[in-house]
């Protein structure tokens, strides 16, 4: 198992750098005279190599977002035995529900007339939801990633955002959350919130404010954040295999970067940003 892992990291990884080489060297390389020409003032103030860089970081940044999917489908499908991203999820959920799902998130975005705003609690919020009585309305979820234990047959959904998410991203996902897990008959076993990694190290230490707002990050249970959310999908030891795998391949990608697109030898020792 943790050889498929490894082995599906890596092709992804690499489909997905070697794209991003093939554009940067050869197809939208960094023109320093069209710079010049289109940002004199910059160019006679501040190093071609800056902006080389940042040329680079535009057409790295958006396609990778894709590539964390793509791997929790890969750990998934190892672990669970059945995953696929952007997946639609359909069934019934009670009219009542619908309407308190709207004023929980209401509450959590908008101050009371007088005080601060609501805290999330998500143990009362969905509490509070599941008592919603009512007719039942046809509703529709498209989830980041769905995953389902073919040994037990129980089925997860998961809302897969950036480390650092904005407001408006948490909102949508804990709303999506909230009505999966309010479908009269169960399409799930559970639903997650789930950042890919930790910037902060521990997770009693993650502190970016904008999804605060919508769940308390430390302790709700629908909130996963690295190692927790790679070793649920694919068994213990799958956020190890993947840090490994990704720090080996780093090591060779930034020398074929400093070397081809850079134009520079690698620093002697560069170990100081693995992961």
């Amino acid at each position: 198992m943790s050889k498929k892992i490894v082995d599906a990291t890596a092709s992804i990884i690499n489909e997905l750098m070697n794209r991003i080489l093939n554009k940067i060297l050869y197809e939208d390389p960094f023109n320093s005279d069209e710079h010049r020409a289109k940002k004199p003032l910059y160019a006679a103030l501040v190093p071609d190599e800056i902006f080389k860089g940042s040329h680079f970081e535009r057409r790295f940044v958006t396609p990778f977002g894709g590539v964390w999917e793509k791997l929790a489908v890969t750990a998934a499908s190892v672990g669970m035995g059945e995953a696929h991203k952007g997946y639609t999820i359909s069934g019934q959920v009670r009219q009542e529900r619908l309407k308190r799902i709207q004023e929980v998130l209401n509450k959590l975005e908008h101050k009371e007339t007088e005080g601060s705003r609501l805290k999330p609690n998500w143990d009362q919020e969905i509490n509070y939801i599941l008592d919603g009585k009512g007719e039942l309305i046809p509703t529709t979820v498209i989830c980041d990633v769905y995953a389902k234990n073919i040994s037990t047959g129980s089925a997860y959904a998961f809302e897969l955002k950036a480390p650092l998410p904005n407001s408006d991203q948490t909102k949508v996902s804990k709303e999506k959350i909230f009505k999966l897990l309010s479908m009269e008959i169960p399409q799930v076993e559970n639903a997650f919130f789930v950042l890919p990694y930790n910037p902060y190290g521990k997770k009693e230490n993650y502190n970016w404010s904008f999804p605060k707002r919508w769940f308390d990050m430390i302790n709700d249970p629908v909130v996963l954040i690295g190692n927790e959310f790679w070793d649920f999908l694919g068994g213990t030891g799958t956020y190890k295999l993947f840090i490994s795998e990704v720090n080996k391949l780093g090591k060779e990608y930034k020398d074929r970067i400093y070397r081809e697109y850079l134009g520079i030898e690698p620093p002697a020792q560069d170990d100081f940003n693995l992961i």
